[in-house]
């Protein structure tokens, strides 16, 4: 097991291919590790069994897999977006990702942990139970790929499953101390029921140990498909862009964040020793005395964008699978009744404010390459952080009941939940409504031992740019073997 743990996705492979380990005894040993961890961080919630696999001679050909249990469907098991609404219902066909996958030679052998419908930063669904961070056992690993996040940071596979809808790869992969890449909007196919999903906001990928893992990873699932709105695939294959150095940047850096004005000082010094890095590697890194577009406003988009959403899930739920108001935690429902009760118009008013945070983000990289923040505004929270008190909860459900949750539109709640759910994640949702490339990259660990990584967004299309810049981070200061005492 310890020298199953030394190798990524692509070693591992590597591994099998050569003859020097069979597809079984590695599939054993990652079967093994979960056997020996996952009782604590409760980061698989489905057991695959048998493994699903296809004869292929892929990139990654024999190495075991985890999907997230969202957005990434398996013919034939349930898929349930972390909600008891969904998972009694098996799914009809696979996702184009999960084929994709499956060709390239992956082993599935679990689905892991995410929130009701990947709705919050944290992975503590009702359905499943909190997921745990393997860096404290008291902490969240982040979401909604939080399990996913768990399971890769404490050595049962080396890279799985995630997508990110507001920071989905990139909030969990800081908390958890691993690598996590957006693509840009449209690079990876979402379908075959939908040709994007989140009204473009949300993207598959995976999160892992290597950069190379992860360029490897985009490899095989960038490109089109028949029903996908847009076409998208990167002229040379990101895996080659590992060797190449990025060149001199030219880099902004900032901190400053509406939503959470006084940001913890370890997410500033993550951001300001990455920055010290990247001088020291020959880049010219400028600090901003402000963000370079109106995040208050933003994050208000974003949520209207993501309330309506929750209630087409809810209301899709109930038509579909026939479920019922006790299939849903208190919270969505309170977030599907605000997004009920979304004037049409507002919702149009919030979709099209993206032209112009997108316009603002243009002019940014007209004089920068990339943008540098921390990722997350705090450490990752411990478990519970954002449970509603019980009178809150009580409050919530006779609201509910009686079909009024939609009112408390005309009280503080939005700010408040924008204050709450995104005080420690503001930095993340940027490139999900611009449809831009970000990552995060572990540099950074507090005193106490709990990983904060650092984000960059970049340009469309920018991912060579991002990969090569990581791979020579990585190089610089090589997080590998960081791994949590587990």
């Amino acid at each position: 097991m310890d020298d199953y743990q030394q190798y990524d996705a692509l070693g591992l492979a590597e591994a099998i291919a050569q003859g020097r380990v069979s597809a079984d005894d590695v599939l054993a040993a990652a079967k093994a590790r979960a056997a020996q961890v996952n009782h604590r961080l409760n980061a698989i919630v489905v057991d695959v069994s048998p493994p699903v696999r296809r004869e292929s001679e892929g990139p990654f050909a024999g190495v075991p897999f985890l999907l997230k249990d969202l957005g990434q469907g398996l013919a034939g098991w349930p898929m349930s977006w972390g909600s008891r609404a969904w998972s009694r219902t098996p799914v009809a066909e696979n996702d184009a990702v999960v084929d994709r996958w499956l060709d390239a030679g992956l082993v599935v052998f679990g689905k892991t942990n995410t929130p009701e419908f990947g709705a919050k930063g944290v992975t503590e669904p009702h359905l499943f139970g909190a997921a745990r961070n393997p860096w404290n056992l008291d902490h969240t690993p982040g979401g909604s790929s939080g399990g996913s996040a768990a399971a890769v940071a404490a050595g049962i596979v080396p890279c799985a499953g995630a997508n990110d809808g507001g920071g989905s790869i990139r909030i969990p992969a800081s908390a958890c101390g691993l690598f996590g890449l957006k693509a840009s909007r449209g690079l990876v196919p979402a379908g075959p029921a939908a040709g994007e999903m989140m009204l473009g906001s949300a993207i598959n990928g995976v999160v892992s140990r290597s950069v190379r893992d992860t360029a490897a990873m985009l490899d095989v699932l960038a490109g089109d498909t028949d029903v996908s709105p847009y076409r998208g695939a990167p002229a040379t294959p990101l895996l080659d862009e590992v060797a190449q150095e990025p060149g001199r940047l030219r880099i902004a850096v900032s901190t400053q964040s509406s939503i959470n004005p006084s940001p913890h000082p370890e997410a500033i010094a993550a951001a300001r020793t990455t920055a010290d890095l990247l001088r020291s590697l020959g880049h010219e890194v400028v600090e901003l005395d402000r963000m370079p577009f109106d995040d208050a406003a933003l994050a208000r988009d974003f949520l209207t964008t993501w309330f309506a959403w929750c209630a087409w899930q809810v209301d899709d739920a109930r038509r579909r699978a026939g479920a019922k108001d006790a299939d849903f935690e208190p919270d969505t429902l309170v977030m599907a009744a605000l997004g009920r009760a979304t004037k049409p118009v507002d919702l149009v008013a919030a979709i099209e404010a993206r032209h112009g945070h997108t316009r603002s983000l243009a002019a940014f990289h007209a004089e920068f390459d990339l943008l540098l923040t921390p990722t997350t505004a705090t450490p990752p929270p411990r478990i519970g952080a954002f449970d509603q008190p019980p009178g809150v909860v009580k409050a919530q459900k006779a609201l509910i009941k009686a079909r009024s949750a939609g009112a408390l539109r005309f009280t503080p709640i939005v700010e408040q939940m924008i204050s709450q759910n995104l005080g420690w994640v503001p930095y993340t949702q940027l490139a999900n409504l611009t449809g831009r490339p970000a990552m995060t990259v572990p540099l950074h660990w507090t005193p106490d031992g709990l990983p904060i990584g650092s984000q960059f967004v970049g340009r469309l299309g920018s991912e060579p740019v991002l990969i090569r810049l990581a791979a020579q981070l990585e190089a610089a200061q090589s997080w590998a073997d960081k791994r949590p005492a587990l």
